[in-house]
């Protein structure tokens, strides 16, 4: 079938976008300047200058878009869809058809979902719709659309029109995980905008997997946020958000589950743009680096964070075999009193057998001899079965006080002190 030169329709497609504010390009001259005051009486007849304050750049218009232009990931692509019967009889058999192309995929979009069938237009009638659809990929996206029509000599015609745009990143998210002694895990989330303009953060939410439980670390005792009512980014800005993930019961009692359990969640990010334009993004599955265990996993499950001075205090551990093989363990923590140690004190005992995954939790009790902040090290257990010995330092932090310490009267100034260099 050959088609005819000139079509008895008419296609035009419009992108639908907030418009944006216009002013004049101010441009003076002095009176004694060569273009006098050409240029005063240029900008006073431009249609967008405000009367009277014709040099200060204030504009009163707003520009519609002027072609496809970009479109930021996340956001909601709309289009105006117009068939014009620009003839004088009528056209029979309209029907219009719009899909949306990218490098990975072809989307259908649905248009005149209210019409049951191709139409007839009579002269200067039009057929119109806007359609929809939200963009999930970055690149090059080609909007084609189609119109089907009959000729008056009852001959099936079609043409298609294609309207290439790009999909851009809006925002650079980098997220770092930090690995916790416990089995807790923080996560830590920059969000940086790299739009041309300025964006409102609306939302910034961890959705955590079925594995953790996630408590956002941005909010203050009080429950106030710790940013303002509205997180403002002017372009390549950033902010940072923190959250605490913790594996639910069932994984944390299973070493081997644990390991496994890598996916944390996806970042869940709303915003909005120029006049209130609304944009959405949900990254990937977020994964933690795996956890690498030795032998044995020792871990202190219930301990004060301040003590006084002279007092034994006990806290209490609990050791996991996270090995494939049965251990015996003989447990040992060698606190004699030695140069720089801020404590002191002996224990040694006997745990037992130890099967593969089994845990096992025992209290210490050591006598604080320094102020300040003490440092819990030289733990020793030793595999009865291999003589195989396994050392733990620094696996206990505590803040040792005066005797007559009283938390309701702490100053800070009584047991911090500044020193202050001394003026030349």
């Amino acid at each position: 079938m050959v088609e005819p030169t000139e079509h008895l329709l008419a296609l035009k497609v419009m992108r639908l976008t907030r418009p944006t504010l216009i002013s004049p390009q101010v441009l003076t001259a002095e009176p004694k300047d060569l273009p006098q005051n050409s240029f005063e009486k240029i900008i006073k007849n431009d249609a967008t200058a405000v009367a009277g304050c014709e040099t200060i750049a204030a504009g009163q218009f707003m520009l519609l878009p002027q072609s496809f232009g970009n479109i930021y990931l996340g956001e909601m692509f709309s289009s105006y869809v117009c068939v014009h019967n620009c003839r004088s009889h009528p056209v029979t058999g309209v029907s219009v058809k719009a899909d949306l192309q990218s490098n990975n995929s072809r989307v259908s979009l649905p248009i005149h979902a209210d019409k049951t069938g191709p139409v007839t237009l009579n002269p200067e009638e039009t057929l119109d719709d806007v359609i929809h659809h939200e963009v999930k990929e970055i690149g090059t996206h080609i909007l084609v659309c189609e119109v089907s029509y009959m000729t008056p000599a009852g001959l099936e015609t079609s043409f298609r029109k294609f309207f290439k745009f790009q999909v851009v990143k809006p925002l650079d998210v980098k997220t770092k995980f930090y690995n916790a002694e416990t089995d807790d895990v923080y996560l830590e989330a920059q969000i940086q905008n790299i739009t041309v303009g300025p964006i409102c953060l609306e939302k910034v939410e961890l959705e955590s997997s079925e594995q953790y439980t996630v408590t956002s670390l941005n909010t203050l005792a009080t429950g106030e946020s710790v940013f303002s009512s509205k997180t403002m980014l002017q372009p390549q800005n950033s902010c940072q958000f923190l959250y605490c993930i913790r594996p639910i019961p069932e994984i944390a009692r299973d070493p081997n589950a644990l390991k496994a359990a890598n996916n944390i969640g996806k970042l869940d990010i709303v915003w909005r743009s120029n006049l209130g334009e609304r944009g959405r993004l949900q990254t990937s599955q977020l994964q933690r680096c795996p956890l690498e265990y030795s032998d044995l996993r020792l871990l202190v499950i219930e301990a004060k964070s301040t003590v006084r001075i002279g007092e034994g205090f006990s806290f209490r551990c609990r050791v996991t075999n996270t090995s494939e093989r049965s251990m015996d363990l003989l447990m040992g923590l060698n606190t004699k009193a030695k140069p720089g140690c801020g404590y002191t004190g002996v224990t040694e005992f006997a745990l037992g057998a130890l099967e593969p995954g089994q845990m096992k939790e025992f209290p210490l009790t050591v006598c604080p001899v320094r102020l300040g902040l003490i440092v819990i090290s030289n733990l020793q257990l030793t595999d009865l079965f291999t003589k195989r010995k396994y050392e733990f330092d620094n696996f206990l932090q505590v803040f040792v006080v005066e005797e007559d310490y009283r938390e309701e009267e702490f100053h800070v100034d009584k047991y911090v002190r500044y020193s202050i260099p001394a003026t030349v």
